[in-house]
């Protein structure tokens, strides 16, 4: 499902990517054409890293691209803001969007997905992040992302009706047989044995939840190929095609989400607080252990 390096316009797609997981060698022979944007979405300790793919602008996740008027982290903004940003950034509605973070596969799905909620399909992920950009012997800036553009852009966010959902529509999808509620935490977060990093959350997970480390659908910081992810999907989601996803706070569901996409799932929600809204003090039930 990646699009590798060597591919005609056709296999690529005239209207974008056509595969939402593309490689350093296909993204190295667009670098410089036009049309094409590549956006830095590394959140944390990754965000000084001190170097960046030439031309990436800052996907900033953990300031303007989150919603701050609610008290839970990463959670999506407004259309009408979301759509101002990506126009700040100089993104129009017909170039190529192409994301990646500095952890190699970590926030760059966060950005991937949100676009994909905004309706926009002419996105895709850089497998391998940075560091599989550096591997390549691929030129890099040595400094941060910009974001200063020429021009604004065009960009049209028409949001995408389940691509991210509250609370209410998990606990609806916890009680549907034909579900799977998947967690992308660790097992230790997951059994509730491990404290979670942020203060005044409850610990373990949500009832009939089932837990798929992000960090199993990569291999050397690299998705796995499709026929592996959809193995590990069916065995996951025991034979459910819709998948709700979560995470501690909805950046790490989103690699589920992308594994999801290349496995050839197509009913896939990100629960946007995840587990920094369900694991809050409420009636919302928990269970502890595996």
């Amino acid at each position: 499902m990646t699009i590798e390096h060597g591919e005609t316009a056709a296999d690529a797609g005239a209207e974008g990517p056509a595969a939402p997981l593309v490689d350093a060698a296909w993204l190295a022979s667009r670098l410089a054409g036009p049309g094409t944007v590549v956006l830095d979405a590394s959140v944390g300790a990754h965000r000084a890293v001190g170097r960046c793919i030439p031309g990436a602008r800052r996907f900033d996740i953990d300031g303007a691209l989150s919603d701050h008027s609610v008290p839970l982290p990463h959670t999506m903004p407004e259309a009408a803001e979301f759509e101002e940003r990506m126009r700040a950034l100089g993104v129009d509605g017909t170039d190529t969007v192409v994301v990646y973070d500095a952890a190699g596969i970590y926030s760059s799905a966060r950005a991937w997905w949100m676009l994909r909620a905004m309706g926009f399909d002419r996105a895709a992920v850089l497998d391998g992040g940075l560091p599989a950009w550096e591997a390549a012997g691929l030129p890099v800036d040595e400094r941060e992302p910009g974001s200063a553009v020429r021009r604004a852009g065009g960009f049209t966010a028409s949001p995408r009706p389940g691509a991210l959902v509250g609370s209410d529509v998990v606990v609806e999808a916890l009680a549907d047989p034909r579900t799977a509620v998947l967690d992308a935490r660790s097992p230790a977060r997951f059994a509730g044995e491990a404290a979670e990093p942020r203060p005044g959350l409850r610990g373990g997970h949500m009832p009939g939840a089932v837990n798929l480390p992000f960090g199993t659908v990569q291999r050397d910081g690299l998705m796995l190929p499709a026929e592996q992810l959809r193995a590990l999907f069916e065995a996951s989601a025991g034979g459910r095609e819709r998948l709700v996803v979560s995470c501690g706070s909805g950046v790490t569901a989103c690699v589920l989400a992308l594994g999801a996409e290349l496995a050839g799932y197509r009913e896939v929600s990100v629960y946007d607080g995840s587990w920094s809204d369900w694991g809050r003090p409420s009636e919302l039930p928990v269970e502890t252990g595996p």
